[in-house]
């Protein structure tokens, strides 16, 4: 099942907002669900502007656990840009909006602390995957640690969801 969703107008000032609630069934569309540490730019961003859009970076990921999927790399690549800030989601868990890196803009996160660990909600595409699936949707969540009770509510509903 698809869930529809529909953004409004967004501007650096605004931010974005949806029509329709979150739910957590988008997050369980991915193709792939992993714990992944940030590790490198595979595509650097150069002197160029940073967009709160896709980004024109390229991040590599170790993948460290594998809650869904089949036939894994070791390493994904996201578009994505590093920094050397935490941007841990200050809502309660289980989260129902996005860190607030992607609470402006084009409504999805795309920093990530280099070798900070996060929980990733993946789709394929042509050139690889993506988190940039759910609108204001906690697909690309940092962690703190593997203990984090995000991925332990993540694994408990991966074992819910998924057949046997």
């Amino acid at each position: 099942m698809i869930a529809a969703f529909i953004l409004t107008a967004s501007s650096p000032a605004s931010g974005c907002s949806r029509f329709t609630p979150f739910a957590f069934d988008e997050l369980f569309e991915a193709d792939a669900i992993v714990r992944a540490k940030a590790e490198r730019y595979v595509k650097d961003p150069g002197s160029g502007a940073r967009t709160t859009g896709l980004a024109n970076a390229e991040v590599e990921f170790k993948i460290e656990e594998i809650l869904r999927g089949k036939d894994l790399p070791k390493t994904i690549i996201v578009n994505g840009y590093l920094s050397d800030k935490d941007d841990y989601n200050d809502m309660p868990v289980p989260y129902t909006f996005v860190r607030k890196n992607g609470r402006s803009g084009s409504c999805f996160a795309n920093t990530y602390r280099r070798g900070a660990q996060f929980l990733l909600f993946l789709r394929k595409t042509e050139g690889g995957y993506t988190s940039s699936f759910s609108p204001l949707g906690p697909t690309n969540e940092q962690l703190h640690g593997s203990d984090d009770p995000w991925l332990w509510w993540a694994r408990v509903e991966v074992s819910n969801r998924d057949p046997h």
